[in-house]
């Protein structure tokens, strides 16, 4: 019948405010699974940037991703100090072009403290090749300057020009405070959407002056050198928590990596960030399997609504389709008229999804960068969709069309004397 189509969108116009409904549940669901889907490539993006153009990550033999994630995310505890010594005879070699030492264990209201020299913010990379930035003041050039991460500043509102104090450990201890040598700030990053946001930096030099009259994680009682007669001492790091390595050429990586494991001494171990982060991504499948199984169960259930508002309305079309037989429509036509609506409602709702997965995008996005460092793609990219959500969305479809087929198949078992005849 040729005017099957249009009688088709009349019957559904006449029933809009149900079907928008479960238009709107199937978005919903399909929003809820392309978010978690391209939230899991942002985080994973995000974190593979935080290191860019870092060939090696070098510091005491113990666990890779234990290294990986304390020296560059500032996550978890140390496994070890790495002499000075052999932080210089890493420096030392043919193919290093480049070191940058870092110092962890003190912190400033929740936020790490990085001691480091002024290689950091000369060959630090992150994103795609980006160097840092400062969106104001200078880096330290004195003993006890420091310059900010972009969070830090923001959420404790500090200027360059305030003064401000660390403490020892990563927690806020009464009593653990270097109070008695002040930090300046004399400049606050730019953001970088990595952990560098979140971390105060000073010098290698300042670190040891603040731990000058310090032994054993703990001040010595009876013993303290003012700020003023810190420069008297040796300032020269004893230990640092990781060396962050780049190579005149990155194809001798692994030839580089076997030296620091064989060199005498503390024992050392060269991690490559991209294998590190892969073990990571390993151990997070698991949750990150759970989280889409969870979203493809609210897909099911939107789809399950769908089939379930379709069947309840056929008890109201039995006269309609009725007469749809009557003036010539094949059982067949019928058949394709209900699973046909069911199939375009979910195309509409997964459509539907697409646009609101992009807007709630667009509007939480910098909340994600603010709160967790998580890059979300610019607005020009933000409807591309990557082969993977292409296949969530086509299993979607997929299963909407085996959803409208049992709609479809009642509609093709009602009879024409079972429309007409009137039940008592």
């Amino acid at each position: 019948m040729t005017h099957l189509p249009a009688l088709a969108l009349r019957s559904a116009w006449n029933r809009r405010y149900t079907l928008a409904l479960t238009l709107f549940a199937i978005a919903l669901a399909c929003a809820l699974l392309l978010g978690i889907e391209r939230l899991r490539g942002d985080a994973r993006a995000s974190f593979a940037q935080a290191v860019s153009g870092t060939d090696l990550v070098v510091g005491a033999r113990g666990s890779p991703l234990q290294l990986m994630l304390h020296a560059v995310f500032r996550l978890g505890e140390p496994g070890g100090e790495m002499p000075w010594a052999s932080a210089r005879a890493v420096a030392a070699l043919p193919d290093v072009a480049w070191t940058i030492p870092l110092a962890l264990g003190d912190s400033h209201r929740g936020f790490p403290v990085v001691g480091t020299t002024g290689d950091y913010f000369t060959h630090f990379r992150y994103g795609s090749g980006e160097a840092l930035r400062l969106a104001a003041g200078a880096s330290f050039a004195g003993l006890f300057d420091a310059v900010l991460g972009a969070d830090v500043a923001e959420r404790l509102g500090y200027r360059v020009g305030e003064r401000i104090v660390l403490s020892h450990g990563s927690g806020h201890i009464e009593g653990l405070a270097h109070d008695d040598k002040p930090f300046t700030v004399t400049g606050i990053l730019a953001r970088t959407g990595t952990p560098v946001d979140r971390s105060v930096h000073v010098g290698l030099e300042a670190i040891a002056a603040i731990h000058l009259e310090w032994q054993g994680g703990a001040p010595m009682p009876g013993v303290r050198i003012p700020a003023e007669f810190v420069r008297k001492f040796d300032l020269a790091p004893k230990t640092v928590s990781a060396l962050l390595v780049g190579l005149k050429q990155r194809g001798a990586v692994f030839a580089v990596q076997r030296q620091i494991a064989g060199m005498p001494g503390e024992p050392l171990t060269g991690v490559l960030p991209g294998v590190a982060l892969d073990e990571l991504w390993q151990l997070t499948a698991v949750a990150e399997n759970a989280l889409l199984l969870v979203s493809a169960c609210v897909v099911a259930v939107g789809l399950a609504g769908l089939a379930a508002v379709i069947l309840a309305g056929l008890e109201q079309r039995r006269r309609e389709l009725a007469i749809l037989r009557s003036v010539g429509a094949r059982p067949r036509d019928i058949f394709l008229l209900l699973a046909g609506e069911s199939l375009a409602v979910t195309l509409a709702g997964a459509l539907a999804g697409i646009v609101l997965h992009a807007g709630l995008r667009l509007v939480l996005s910098p909340w994600l960068q603010a709160q967790y460092g998580i890059g979300t793609a610019p607005l020009s990219t933000t409807l591309a969709l990557a082969p993977g959500e292409w296949r969530l969305l086509a299993g979607v479809l997929a299963a909407g069309g085996l959803a409208s087929l049992l709609p479809g198949y009642r509609a093709y078992r009602l009879s024409l004397a079972d429309g007409l005849t009137p039940r008592i």
